[in-house]
Protein backbone atom coordinates (compact mmCIF):
# COMPACT_ATOMS: atom_id res chain seq x y z
CA UNK A 1 0.00 0.00 0.00
CA UNK A 2 1.34 3.45 -0.91
CA UNK A 3 2.46 5.48 2.10
CA UNK A 4 0.62 8.63 0.96
CA UNK A 5 -2.67 7.17 2.28
CA UNK A 6 -1.59 7.45 5.91
CA UNK A 7 1.19 10.02 5.80
CA UNK A 8 0.55 13.20 7.82
CA UNK A 9 1.74 16.45 6.26
CA UNK A 10 2.18 20.04 7.41
CA UNK A 11 2.71 21.47 3.93
CA UNK A 12 1.59 20.53 0.43
CA UNK A 13 2.90 22.17 -2.76
CA UNK A 14 4.33 24.97 -0.57
CA UNK A 15 0.92 25.58 1.05
CA UNK A 16 0.98 25.18 4.84
CA UNK A 17 -1.82 23.12 6.35
CA UNK A 18 -3.67 24.69 9.31
CA UNK A 19 -2.52 21.68 11.37
CA UNK A 20 -0.90 18.29 10.66
CA UNK A 21 -3.22 16.00 8.72
CA UNK A 22 -3.57 13.26 6.11
CA UNK A 23 -4.28 14.27 2.53
CA UNK A 24 -7.70 13.24 1.22
CA UNK A 25 -9.78 13.75 -1.92
CA UNK A 26 -8.11 15.71 -4.70
CA UNK A 27 -4.95 16.38 -2.65
CA UNK A 28 -4.43 12.61 -2.32
CA UNK A 29 -5.25 12.10 -6.01
CA UNK A 30 -2.58 14.67 -6.89
CA UNK A 31 -0.06 12.66 -4.86
CA UNK A 32 -1.14 9.55 -6.74
CA UNK A 33 -0.55 11.32 -10.07
CA UNK A 34 2.88 12.50 -8.97
CA UNK A 35 3.84 8.92 -8.12
CA UNK A 36 2.39 7.46 -11.33
CA UNK A 37 3.29 10.14 -13.88
CA UNK A 38 5.76 12.50 -12.15
CA UNK A 39 3.30 15.26 -13.09
CA UNK A 40 0.77 17.11 -11.02
CA UNK A 41 -2.20 19.27 -12.06
CA UNK A 42 -3.39 22.81 -11.39
CA UNK A 43 -4.25 22.84 -7.70
CA UNK A 44 -7.92 23.15 -6.73
CA UNK A 45 -8.72 26.46 -5.03
CA UNK A 46 -9.19 24.54 -1.76
CA UNK A 47 -7.69 21.20 -0.67
CA UNK A 48 -8.72 18.73 2.03
CA UNK A 49 -7.07 16.98 4.99
CA UNK A 50 -8.18 14.68 7.80
CA UNK A 51 -6.89 15.46 11.30
CA UNK A 52 -6.98 13.51 14.56
CA UNK A 53 -9.15 16.17 16.17
CA UNK A 54 -12.93 16.29 16.22
CA UNK A 55 -13.32 19.73 14.71
CA UNK A 56 -14.58 20.29 11.15
CA UNK A 57 -13.69 23.72 9.73
CA UNK A 58 -12.56 25.56 6.58
CA UNK A 59 -9.83 28.08 5.81
CA UNK A 60 -9.21 29.99 2.58
CA UNK A 61 -7.11 27.13 1.19
CA UNK A 62 -8.12 24.03 3.21
CA UNK A 63 -11.15 22.02 4.21
CA UNK A 64 -10.33 20.28 7.48
CA UNK A 65 -12.25 17.05 8.20
CA UNK A 66 -12.41 14.77 11.23
CA UNK A 67 -11.47 11.10 11.55
CA UNK A 68 -15.06 10.00 10.96
CA UNK A 69 -14.85 11.40 7.41
CA UNK A 70 -11.75 9.34 6.57
CA UNK A 71 -12.10 7.33 3.33
CA UNK A 72 -10.63 3.87 2.84
CA UNK A 73 -7.04 3.57 1.67
CA UNK A 74 -7.74 3.17 -2.04
CA UNK A 75 -8.02 5.58 -4.98
CA UNK A 76 -11.72 4.94 -5.65
CA UNK A 77 -12.61 5.92 -2.07
CA UNK A 78 -10.74 9.20 -2.49
CA UNK A 79 -12.51 9.91 -5.79
CA UNK A 80 -15.82 9.40 -3.95
CA UNK A 81 -14.66 11.71 -1.14
CA UNK A 82 -13.69 14.38 -3.71
CA UNK A 83 -17.04 14.19 -5.49
CA UNK A 84 -18.92 14.30 -2.19
CA UNK A 85 -17.12 17.18 -0.50
CA UNK A 86 -15.09 19.04 -3.13
CA UNK A 87 -17.13 18.91 -6.31
CA UNK A 88 -16.02 17.94 -9.81
CA UNK A 89 -12.52 18.67 -11.08
CA UNK A 90 -12.61 17.29 -14.61
CA UNK A 91 -8.89 17.73 -15.26
CA UNK A 92 -7.74 15.78 -12.19
CA UNK A 93 -10.41 13.11 -12.64
CA UNK A 94 -9.40 12.51 -16.25
CA UNK A 95 -5.70 12.23 -15.36
CA UNK A 96 -6.52 9.75 -12.56
CA UNK A 97 -8.79 7.69 -14.85
CA UNK A 98 -6.02 7.55 -17.46
CA UNK A 99 -3.71 6.08 -14.83
CA UNK A 100 -6.13 3.56 -13.32
CA UNK A 101 -6.76 0.10 -14.74
CA UNK A 102 -10.21 -0.08 -16.29
CA UNK A 103 -10.75 -3.28 -14.30
CA UNK A 104 -10.40 -1.26 -11.07
CA UNK A 105 -13.26 1.00 -12.16
CA UNK A 106 -15.34 -1.91 -13.48
CA UNK A 107 -14.91 -3.96 -10.31
CA UNK A 108 -16.04 -1.05 -8.14
CA UNK A 109 -19.11 -0.32 -10.29
CA UNK A 110 -20.18 -3.99 -10.28
CA UNK A 111 -19.95 -4.18 -6.47
CA UNK A 112 -22.66 -1.50 -6.12
CA UNK A 113 -24.05 -0.74 -9.61
CA UNK A 114 -26.96 1.34 -8.35
CA UNK A 115 -24.87 3.39 -5.87
CA UNK A 116 -25.00 7.10 -6.64
CA UNK A 117 -21.22 7.56 -6.63
CA UNK A 118 -20.64 4.38 -8.65
CA UNK A 119 -22.94 5.76 -11.34
CA UNK A 120 -21.32 9.19 -11.28
CA UNK A 121 -17.83 7.70 -11.60
CA UNK A 122 -19.02 5.32 -14.33
CA UNK A 123 -20.53 8.20 -16.33
CA UNK A 124 -17.54 10.53 -15.85
CA UNK A 125 -15.07 7.79 -16.82
CA UNK A 126 -16.88 7.00 -20.07
CA UNK A 127 -17.62 10.66 -20.85
CA UNK A 128 -14.09 11.96 -20.25
CA UNK A 129 -12.21 9.06 -21.86
CA UNK A 130 -14.77 8.46 -24.62
CA UNK A 131 -14.59 4.75 -23.83
CA UNK A 132 -17.30 2.27 -22.95
CA UNK A 133 -16.72 -0.08 -20.02
CA UNK A 134 -18.01 -3.61 -20.60
CA UNK A 135 -21.01 -3.26 -18.28
CA UNK A 136 -24.69 -3.66 -19.13
CA UNK A 137 -26.89 -0.52 -19.13
CA UNK A 138 -28.77 0.03 -15.88
CA UNK A 139 -32.47 -0.78 -16.22
CA UNK A 140 -33.78 0.59 -12.92
CA UNK A 141 -32.85 3.16 -10.24
CA UNK A 142 -33.81 6.79 -9.80
CA UNK A 143 -31.66 9.36 -11.58
CA UNK A 144 -28.86 11.22 -9.75
CA UNK A 145 -27.25 14.49 -10.82
CA UNK A 146 -23.60 14.54 -11.87
CA UNK A 147 -22.92 18.05 -10.51
CA UNK A 148 -23.69 18.56 -6.83
CA UNK A 149 -25.61 21.83 -7.05
CA UNK A 150 -24.76 22.70 -3.44
CA UNK A 151 -21.07 22.85 -4.39
CA UNK A 152 -20.98 24.00 -8.02
CA UNK A 153 -23.18 25.71 -10.59
CA UNK A 154 -24.85 23.18 -12.91
CA UNK A 155 -25.75 23.49 -16.57
CA UNK A 156 -28.94 22.22 -18.24
CA UNK A 157 -29.79 18.57 -17.65
CA UNK A 158 -29.56 15.77 -20.19
CA UNK A 159 -30.45 12.26 -19.00
CA UNK A 160 -28.00 9.42 -19.56
CA UNK A 161 -30.22 6.32 -19.54
CA UNK A 162 -27.22 3.96 -19.58
CA UNK A 163 -25.96 5.21 -16.20
CA UNK A 164 -29.29 6.52 -14.83
CA UNK A 165 -27.70 9.92 -14.19
CA UNK A 166 -28.63 13.48 -15.08
CA UNK A 167 -25.72 15.06 -16.91
CA UNK A 168 -25.90 18.65 -15.68
CA UNK A 169 -22.30 19.59 -16.45
CA UNK A 170 -22.15 23.27 -17.59
CA UNK A 171 -20.41 22.50 -20.86
CA UNK A 172 -19.45 19.95 -23.47
CA UNK A 173 -16.71 17.33 -23.62
CA UNK A 174 -14.49 19.76 -25.55
CA UNK A 175 -15.00 22.76 -23.27
CA UNK A 176 -16.40 22.58 -19.74
CA UNK A 177 -15.16 25.05 -17.12
CA UNK A 178 -16.57 24.65 -13.60
CA UNK A 179 -17.48 27.37 -11.08
CA UNK A 180 -17.87 26.73 -7.35
CA UNK A 181 -20.61 28.26 -5.26
CA UNK A 182 -19.00 30.79 -2.92
CA UNK A 183 -20.36 33.25 -0.39
CA UNK A 184 -19.13 36.11 -2.61
CA UNK A 185 -20.93 34.92 -5.74
CA UNK A 186 -24.12 34.13 -3.81
CA UNK A 187 -24.08 37.63 -2.27
CA UNK A 188 -23.64 39.23 -5.71
CA UNK A 189 -26.50 37.17 -7.14
CA UNK A 190 -28.85 38.29 -4.36
CA UNK A 191 -28.22 41.94 -5.31
CA UNK A 192 -30.00 41.29 -8.63
CA UNK A 193 -27.92 43.85 -10.55
CA UNK A 194 -29.79 43.41 -13.82
CA UNK A 195 -33.15 44.46 -12.38
CA UNK A 196 -31.48 47.19 -10.32
CA UNK A 197 -30.13 48.79 -13.50
CA UNK A 198 -33.59 48.68 -15.13
CA UNK A 199 -35.08 50.29 -11.99
CA UNK A 200 -32.38 53.00 -11.85
CA UNK A 201 -32.90 53.95 -15.52
CA UNK A 202 -36.70 53.89 -15.31
CA UNK A 203 -38.07 57.42 -15.63
CA UNK A 204 -34.78 58.92 -16.81
CA UNK A 205 -34.92 61.19 -19.84
CA UNK A 206 -34.54 59.12 -23.02
CA UNK A 207 -32.17 61.65 -24.59
CA UNK A 208 -30.02 61.61 -21.44
CA UNK A 209 -29.81 57.81 -21.58
CA UNK A 210 -28.91 57.95 -25.29
CA UNK A 211 -26.10 60.48 -24.68
CA UNK A 212 -24.82 58.52 -21.67
CA UNK A 213 -24.74 55.35 -23.74
CA UNK A 214 -22.84 57.09 -26.55
CA UNK A 215 -20.21 58.41 -24.15
CA UNK A 216 -19.85 55.07 -22.36
CA UNK A 217 -19.44 53.31 -25.70
CA UNK A 218 -16.31 55.32 -26.50
CA UNK A 219 -15.14 55.13 -22.88
CA UNK A 220 -15.39 51.34 -22.90
CA UNK A 221 -13.65 51.04 -26.26
CA UNK A 222 -10.73 53.23 -25.13
CA UNK A 223 -10.52 51.34 -21.82
CA UNK A 224 -10.29 48.00 -23.65
CA UNK A 225 -7.36 49.30 -25.72
CA UNK A 226 -5.76 50.87 -22.61
CA UNK A 227 -5.81 47.49 -20.84
CA UNK A 228 -3.64 46.21 -23.71
CA UNK A 229 -1.31 49.23 -23.33
CA UNK A 230 -2.55 50.81 -26.59
CA UNK A 231 -3.75 54.32 -27.37
CA UNK A 232 -5.50 53.98 -30.73
CA UNK A 233 -6.45 56.93 -32.90
CA UNK A 234 -10.01 58.09 -32.31
CA UNK A 235 -11.38 56.52 -35.51
CA UNK A 236 -10.14 53.04 -34.52
CA UNK A 237 -11.53 53.43 -31.00
CA UNK A 238 -14.86 54.59 -32.43
CA UNK A 239 -15.01 51.68 -34.89
CA UNK A 240 -14.41 49.25 -32.05
CA UNK A 241 -16.99 51.10 -29.95
CA UNK A 242 -19.48 50.69 -32.80
CA UNK A 243 -18.75 46.92 -32.81
CA UNK A 244 -19.38 46.78 -29.03
CA UNK A 245 -22.66 48.62 -29.64
CA UNK A 246 -23.72 45.79 -31.98
CA UNK A 247 -22.81 43.04 -29.45
CA UNK A 248 -25.38 40.31 -29.11
CA UNK A 249 -27.00 40.86 -32.50
CA UNK A 250 -25.20 38.07 -34.35
CA UNK A 251 -24.76 34.44 -33.35
CA UNK A 252 -21.31 33.61 -32.03
CA UNK A 253 -19.22 31.76 -34.60
CA UNK A 254 -15.59 31.52 -35.67
CA UNK A 255 -16.48 33.65 -38.71
CA UNK A 256 -17.97 36.33 -36.44
CA UNK A 257 -14.87 36.31 -34.22
CA UNK A 258 -12.65 36.65 -37.29
CA UNK A 259 -14.76 39.60 -38.51
CA UNK A 260 -14.35 41.28 -35.13
CA UNK A 261 -10.60 40.63 -35.15
CA UNK A 262 -10.35 42.61 -38.40
CA UNK A 263 -12.11 45.56 -36.71
CA UNK A 264 -9.84 45.34 -33.64
CA UNK A 265 -6.60 45.17 -35.61
CA UNK A 266 -7.58 47.99 -37.98
CA UNK A 267 -5.59 48.72 -41.14
CA UNK A 268 -2.32 47.17 -39.96
CA UNK A 269 -3.40 43.61 -40.69
CA UNK A 270 -1.29 40.71 -39.41
CA UNK A 271 0.51 38.32 -41.72
CA UNK A 272 -1.88 35.65 -40.47
CA UNK A 273 -5.39 36.62 -39.41
CA UNK A 274 -7.87 34.15 -37.90
CA UNK A 275 -6.92 31.03 -35.94
CA UNK A 276 -3.21 30.68 -35.29
CA UNK A 277 -1.25 28.09 -37.26
CA UNK A 278 1.78 28.52 -34.98
CA UNK A 279 2.22 28.27 -31.22
CA UNK A 280 1.94 31.41 -29.12
CA UNK A 281 2.85 32.79 -25.74
CA UNK A 282 2.48 36.01 -23.74
CA UNK A 283 5.61 37.30 -22.09
CA UNK A 284 9.06 38.58 -22.95
CA UNK A 285 12.33 37.40 -24.48
CA UNK A 286 15.65 37.15 -22.70
CA UNK A 287 17.61 40.30 -23.49
CA UNK A 288 20.77 38.42 -24.51
CA UNK A 289 19.62 35.04 -25.88
CA UNK A 290 16.11 36.00 -27.08
CA UNK A 291 14.80 32.82 -25.43
CA UNK A 292 11.06 33.19 -24.60
CA UNK A 293 10.14 34.00 -20.98
CA UNK A 294 6.41 33.13 -21.00
CA UNK A 295 3.82 34.39 -18.53
CA UNK A 296 1.18 32.41 -20.39
CA UNK A 297 1.46 29.72 -23.06
CA UNK A 298 -1.48 29.60 -25.44
CA UNK A 299 -3.26 26.40 -26.48
CA UNK A 300 -1.49 24.39 -29.19
CA UNK A 301 -2.37 25.50 -32.72
CA UNK A 302 -3.48 21.97 -33.67
CA UNK A 303 -5.98 21.97 -30.76
CA UNK A 304 -7.65 25.27 -31.66
CA UNK A 305 -10.40 23.92 -33.95
CA UNK A 306 -11.53 21.46 -31.25
CA UNK A 307 -11.32 24.00 -28.42
CA UNK A 308 -13.07 26.83 -30.26
CA UNK A 309 -15.78 24.50 -31.52
CA UNK A 310 -16.22 23.26 -27.94
CA UNK A 311 -16.43 26.85 -26.70
CA UNK A 312 -19.10 27.63 -29.33
CA UNK A 313 -21.13 24.54 -28.42
CA UNK A 314 -20.92 25.34 -24.70
CA UNK A 315 -21.98 28.92 -25.45
CA UNK A 316 -25.03 27.57 -27.31
CA UNK A 317 -25.82 25.09 -24.50
CA UNK A 318 -25.66 27.71 -21.73
CA UNK A 319 -27.44 30.37 -23.77
CA UNK A 320 -30.48 28.10 -24.05
CA UNK A 321 -30.53 27.47 -20.28
CA UNK A 322 -31.13 29.39 -17.07
CA UNK A 323 -27.38 29.51 -16.34
CA UNK A 324 -26.38 32.74 -14.58
CA UNK A 325 -25.39 35.29 -17.30
CA UNK A 326 -22.34 36.63 -15.41
CA UNK A 327 -21.07 33.08 -14.81
CA UNK A 328 -21.68 32.27 -18.47
CA UNK A 329 -19.74 35.38 -19.50
CA UNK A 330 -16.92 34.21 -17.22
CA UNK A 331 -16.80 30.73 -18.77
CA UNK A 332 -16.92 31.85 -22.40
CA UNK A 333 -14.92 35.11 -22.24
CA UNK A 334 -12.15 33.93 -19.90
CA UNK A 335 -12.10 30.53 -21.60
CA UNK A 336 -11.52 32.32 -24.91
CA UNK A 337 -8.67 34.51 -23.68
CA UNK A 338 -6.90 31.58 -22.01
CA UNK A 339 -7.09 29.53 -25.23
CA UNK A 340 -5.76 32.65 -27.03
CA UNK A 341 -6.77 31.45 -30.50
CA UNK A 342 -5.56 34.48 -32.52
CA UNK A 343 -2.13 36.03 -32.95
CA UNK A 344 -3.49 39.41 -31.76
CA UNK A 345 -6.75 40.95 -30.58
CA UNK A 346 -7.62 38.20 -28.06
CA UNK A 347 -7.92 40.54 -25.05
CA UNK A 348 -10.34 42.95 -26.69
CA UNK A 349 -12.39 40.09 -28.13
CA UNK A 350 -12.46 38.50 -24.67
CA UNK A 351 -14.04 41.66 -23.25
CA UNK A 352 -16.35 41.95 -26.27
CA UNK A 353 -17.65 38.46 -25.41
CA UNK A 354 -18.68 39.76 -21.97
CA UNK A 355 -20.86 42.41 -23.69
CA UNK A 356 -22.20 39.86 -26.17
CA UNK A 357 -23.29 37.33 -23.55
CA UNK A 358 -24.76 39.83 -21.05
CA UNK A 359 -26.90 41.35 -23.82
CA UNK A 360 -27.77 37.98 -25.36
CA UNK A 361 -28.99 36.74 -21.95
CA UNK A 362 -31.01 39.97 -21.43
CA UNK A 363 -28.90 40.84 -18.40
CA UNK A 364 -28.10 44.26 -19.85
CA UNK A 365 -30.16 46.47 -22.14
CA UNK A 366 -29.35 47.69 -25.64
CA UNK A 367 -30.45 51.16 -24.49
CA UNK A 368 -27.49 51.43 -22.11
CA UNK A 369 -23.92 50.40 -22.98
CA UNK A 370 -22.40 48.33 -20.19
CA UNK A 371 -18.81 49.64 -19.83
CA UNK A 372 -17.30 46.51 -18.28
CA UNK A 373 -13.84 47.31 -19.70
CA UNK A 374 -13.84 50.60 -17.78
CA UNK A 375 -14.46 48.69 -14.54
CA UNK A 376 -11.71 46.20 -15.43
CA UNK A 377 -9.30 49.09 -16.12
CA UNK A 378 -10.15 50.53 -12.70
CA UNK A 379 -9.12 47.16 -11.20
CA UNK A 380 -6.24 46.35 -13.52
CA UNK A 381 -3.89 44.80 -10.92
CA UNK A 382 -6.64 42.46 -9.70
CA UNK A 383 -7.39 41.62 -13.35
CA UNK A 384 -3.74 40.64 -13.83
CA UNK A 385 -4.00 38.46 -10.71
CA UNK A 386 -7.01 36.51 -12.02
CA UNK A 387 -5.32 35.98 -15.39
CA UNK A 388 -2.15 34.74 -13.66
CA UNK A 389 -4.20 32.48 -11.36
CA UNK A 390 -4.97 30.43 -14.50
CA UNK A 391 -1.66 30.77 -16.33
CA UNK A 392 0.99 30.27 -13.64
CA UNK A 393 0.08 26.73 -12.50
CA UNK A 394 -0.21 25.59 -16.13
CA UNK A 395 3.25 26.82 -17.08
CA UNK A 396 4.74 24.09 -14.87
CA UNK A 397 2.73 21.43 -16.74
CA UNK A 398 3.67 22.46 -20.28
CA UNK A 399 6.89 20.97 -21.69
CA UNK A 400 8.32 23.38 -24.24
CA UNK A 401 11.54 24.29 -25.98
CA UNK A 402 12.51 27.53 -27.75
CA UNK A 403 12.40 27.57 -31.54
CA UNK A 404 14.82 29.16 -34.00
CA UNK A 405 12.38 32.04 -34.54
CA UNK A 406 12.21 32.73 -30.76
CA UNK A 407 8.78 31.14 -30.28
CA UNK A 408 7.88 28.05 -28.22
CA UNK A 409 7.46 24.46 -29.36
CA UNK A 410 5.12 22.49 -27.07
CA UNK A 411 6.20 18.88 -26.58
CA UNK A 412 3.32 17.38 -24.59
CA UNK A 413 -0.46 17.17 -24.91
CA UNK A 414 -2.03 20.23 -23.27
CA UNK A 415 -5.60 20.48 -24.60
CA UNK A 416 -7.24 19.46 -21.30
CA UNK A 417 -5.51 22.34 -19.48
CA UNK A 418 -7.71 24.75 -21.46
CA UNK A 419 -11.01 22.90 -21.63
CA UNK A 420 -11.29 21.75 -17.99
CA UNK A 421 -10.59 24.72 -15.71
CA UNK A 422 -11.98 26.03 -12.44
CA UNK A 423 -12.98 29.65 -13.12
CA UNK A 424 -14.37 30.52 -9.67
CA UNK A 425 -11.80 33.28 -9.02
CA UNK A 426 -12.51 34.80 -12.42
CA UNK A 427 -16.28 34.68 -11.77
CA UNK A 428 -15.90 36.54 -8.47
CA UNK A 429 -13.79 39.18 -10.22
CA UNK A 430 -16.25 39.67 -13.07
CA UNK A 431 -19.16 39.99 -10.65
CA UNK A 432 -17.22 42.68 -8.76
CA UNK A 433 -16.77 44.56 -12.06
CA UNK A 434 -20.49 44.20 -12.83
CA UNK A 435 -21.28 45.67 -9.40
CA UNK A 436 -18.95 48.63 -9.97
CA UNK A 437 -20.40 49.23 -13.44
CA UNK A 438 -24.02 49.25 -12.27
CA UNK A 439 -23.58 50.99 -8.92
CA UNK A 440 -20.88 53.52 -9.80
CA UNK A 441 -19.79 53.96 -13.43
CA UNK A 442 -23.21 54.24 -15.13
CA UNK A 443 -24.90 56.34 -12.36
CA UNK A 444 -21.87 58.66 -12.15
CA UNK A 445 -21.93 59.24 -15.90
CA UNK A 446 -25.68 59.98 -15.87
CA UNK A 447 -25.19 62.32 -12.91
CA UNK A 448 -22.32 64.09 -14.70
CA UNK A 449 -24.42 64.70 -17.82
CA UNK A 450 -27.31 65.98 -15.69
CA UNK A 451 -24.94 68.39 -13.94
CA UNK A 452 -23.41 69.37 -17.29
CA UNK A 453 -26.87 70.13 -18.71
CA UNK A 454 -27.68 72.39 -15.72
CA UNK A 455 -24.45 74.34 -16.24
CA UNK A 456 -25.11 74.72 -19.99
CA UNK A 457 -28.61 76.04 -19.24
CA UNK A 458 -27.26 78.50 -16.65
CA UNK A 459 -24.39 79.78 -18.85
CA UNK A 460 -26.76 80.25 -21.82
CA UNK A 461 -29.02 82.38 -19.60
CA UNK A 462 -26.10 84.58 -18.52
CA UNK A 463 -24.03 85.03 -21.68
CA UNK A 464 -24.12 84.24 -25.41
CA UNK A 465 -21.40 81.73 -26.37
CA UNK A 466 -21.01 79.05 -29.05
CA UNK A 467 -21.76 75.52 -27.77
CA UNK A 468 -18.12 74.49 -28.21
CA UNK A 469 -16.96 77.39 -25.99
CA UNK A 470 -19.51 76.51 -23.30
CA UNK A 471 -18.21 72.93 -23.35
CA UNK A 472 -14.65 74.25 -23.05
CA UNK A 473 -15.57 76.56 -20.18
CA UNK A 474 -17.15 73.72 -18.16
CA UNK A 475 -14.13 71.49 -18.81
CA UNK A 476 -11.76 74.23 -17.59
CA UNK A 477 -13.84 74.61 -14.42
CA UNK A 478 -13.77 70.84 -13.81
CA UNK A 479 -10.02 70.78 -14.42
CA UNK A 480 -9.34 73.64 -11.99
CA UNK A 481 -11.76 72.64 -9.21
CA UNK A 482 -14.47 75.17 -10.07
CA UNK A 483 -12.28 78.20 -10.77
CA UNK A 484 -11.42 79.71 -14.15
CA UNK A 485 -7.73 80.63 -14.18
CA UNK A 486 -6.73 84.15 -15.28
CA UNK A 487 -4.68 82.71 -18.17
CA UNK A 488 -7.65 80.73 -19.52
CA UNK A 489 -10.02 83.68 -19.04
CA UNK A 490 -7.72 86.07 -20.88
CA UNK A 491 -7.07 83.64 -23.72
CA UNK A 492 -10.57 82.21 -24.31
CA UNK A 493 -13.22 84.24 -22.46
CA UNK A 494 -12.04 87.86 -22.28
CA UNK A 495 -15.48 89.05 -23.49
CA UNK A 496 -17.26 87.69 -20.36
CA UNK A 497 -17.52 90.27 -17.55
CA UNK A 498 -15.81 89.39 -14.26
CA UNK A 499 -19.09 89.44 -12.29
CA UNK A 500 -20.59 86.87 -14.71
CA UNK A 501 -17.53 84.62 -14.34
CA UNK A 502 -18.01 84.75 -10.54
CA UNK A 503 -21.72 83.83 -10.92
CA UNK A 504 -20.78 80.90 -13.18
CA UNK A 505 -18.14 79.70 -10.69
CA UNK A 506 -20.66 79.92 -7.84
CA UNK A 507 -23.24 77.97 -9.84
CA UNK A 508 -20.62 75.35 -10.68
CA UNK A 509 -19.85 74.83 -6.97
CA UNK A 510 -23.60 74.31 -6.30
CA UNK A 511 -24.17 71.92 -9.22
CA UNK A 512 -21.00 69.85 -8.97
Amino acid sequence: MSNYFSQHVTTFHDIDTPEPGALVGYALLLEFLMQETKKSAPLPRRLAIITNKHQRYDTDTWQVFTKRHKPNDDIISHIIFALKYEGINLYILKQVFLNLEVETIKEYILTEPTGQYARRIWFLYEWLLEKTIDIQDLKTSSYVEIVNTKLQYPGPTVNSTRHRVKNNLPGTLDFCPMIHRTDKIEAYQKKDFSNKMVFDLNGKDKDLIRRTAAFLLLKDSKASFAIEGEKPENLRARNWGKAIGQAGKKELSIQELERLQHIVIGNNKLKQMGLRTEEGFIGEHDRDTFVPIPDHISAKAKDLPVLINGLMETNKLLNQSQYDPVLMATSIAFGFVFIHPFSDGNGRLHRYLMHHILIRKNYTSRDMIFPISAAILNNISKYQDVLEAFSEPRLELIDWVPTADHNVEILNETIDLYRYADLTIQAEFLYACVEETIEEIIPNEIKFLEQNDKMIEFINAEVTLPDTNIDLLIKFLIQNKGKLSKAKKDKFFSEIPENVIIKIENKFSQVF
